[in-house]
C-alpha cells in the first residue's frame, strides 16, 4: 500500500472519527462535574463557572483546546477561555516569570517540572494525553521519505524543533534509537513552526506530532516511523497557584480530561494516557 492509499484512509477515518467526537460532546451535560473525570478537577459545590480562565498550552493542543474552548463558552454561557499557545518551554519561563495565567497544560513532564519546580503549581499535574512523531513532507511525498533513515539523504532540506522544546527533545530520542545523525537546515521553537517551513515548501521534511500532520490536512503528507515508539511523549496540565479564576480553571481542566474532551482530542490524533 503506497503512504498517498494510507494517508487518504487515515484522513477518513479521522474525519469521521472527530465529527463523531464533536457531536457528543456537543450532547453532553453542560456541567462537567457530572463525570467521573470531571469530579476529579472540580470541587462538589463550587459556584457555577464564570469570568476568563486563561490557558498556557502546547502548540500541539491549538486546534483540539480551541475546540474544546469554544464547547466549554457553550456549556457556560457568560464564560470565555482565553490561549496562549507556544513552546512549552517559553511557556513555563513565562509562567515563573510572572506571567497571568490559570492553567498549564505542557507537551512533556520535563517543561511542567520547570514549573513544579518553582512552586507555580497548585496540586500535582496530571497526563491527559499523550502524543507520538511523524515525518511531515510535502504533498505527494515527491522525495520519497519513507523511513526516518531516509531524512539522512544528501541535500534533502529537513527542520526539527529545537532540542530544549518537548518535540525537539523527541526527535532527538527517537534518532538516537535508530543511531541516526542528523543535521537539519534549522531548529524550530515550536512544532507549529517546524510544520510552516514544509506547508511553505522552505523544507523538504519536518519531524512533528501525528496530531500537526493531522491538522495540517492536504498541506503535507505524513510518514509513520517505528522509532517514534521510542520518544512518545506525555502530556501533563495543571492548575496554576496564581490562577485568578481557580474554580472555573478547574471546571475547564475537568471537560479536558472527561470522556467527551478524550474523544476530541483522541480524533486529533492524541494517544490515552
Amino acid at each position: 500500500m503506497t503512504p498517498s492509499v494510507r494517508r487518504t484512509r487515515r484522513m477518513l477515518r479521522v474525519a469521521g472519527a472527530g465529527a463523531t467526537a464533536l457531536l457528543a460532546l456537543s450532547a453532553c451535560s453542560s456541567s462537567p462535574a457530572s463525570s467521573k473525570d470531571a469530579s476529579a478537577g472540580s470541587a462538589s459545590g463550587s459556584a457555577k463557572p464564570s469570568g476568563t480562565v486563561t490557558v498556557f498550552a502546547a502548540a500541539s493542543l491549538q486546534e483540539s483546546f480551541t475546540a474544546l474552548g469554544k464547547e466549554f463558552e457553550r456549556q457556560h454561557p457568560g464564560t470565555r477561555i482565553s490561549f496562549g499557545f507556544g513552546g512549552s518551554d517559553t511557556l513555563a519561563a513565562s509562567i515563573t516569570g510572572g506571567a497571568p495565567a490559570d492553567v498549564f497544560a505542557a507537551a512533556s513532564p520535563r517543561t511542567m517540572a520547570t514549573v513544579t519546580d518553582a512552586e507555580d503549581v497548585a496540586g500535582t499535574p496530571v497526563t491527559f494525553v499523550r502524543n507520538q512523531l511523524e515525518i511531515a513532507t510535502l504533498p505527494g511525498n515527491p522525495h520519497k521519505v519513507a523511513s526516518l533513515k531516509d531524512l539522512t539523504k544528501p541535500g534533502l532540506k529537513v527542520v526539527l524543533c529545537d532540542r530544549t522544546v518537548p518535540c525537539g527533545a523527541a526527535a532527538r530520542k527517537a534518532l538516537d534509537a535508530g543511531h541516526l545523525r542528523l543535521t537539519p537546515v534549522s531548529y524550530e521553537q515550536d512544532v507549529k513552526s517546524a510544520l510552516t517551513k514544509v506547508e511553505l515548501k522552505e523544507a523538504d521534511a519536518a519531524v512533528v506530532y501525528r496530531t500537526d500532520v493531522r491538522a495540517a490536512g492536504d498541506k503535507v503528507e505524513g510518514v509513520e516511523f517505528p522509532e517514534s515508539a521510542e520518544a512518545v511523549n506525555d502530556y501533563p496540565i495543571a492548575l496554576l497557584k496564581s490562577a485568578r479564576n481557580a474554580e472555573t480553571a478547574k471546571a475547564f481542566i475537568a471537560l479536558v480530561r472527561s470522556a467527551e474532551g478524550q474523544k476530541v482530542l483522541g480524533a486529533a490524533g492524541f494517544l490515552r494516557p
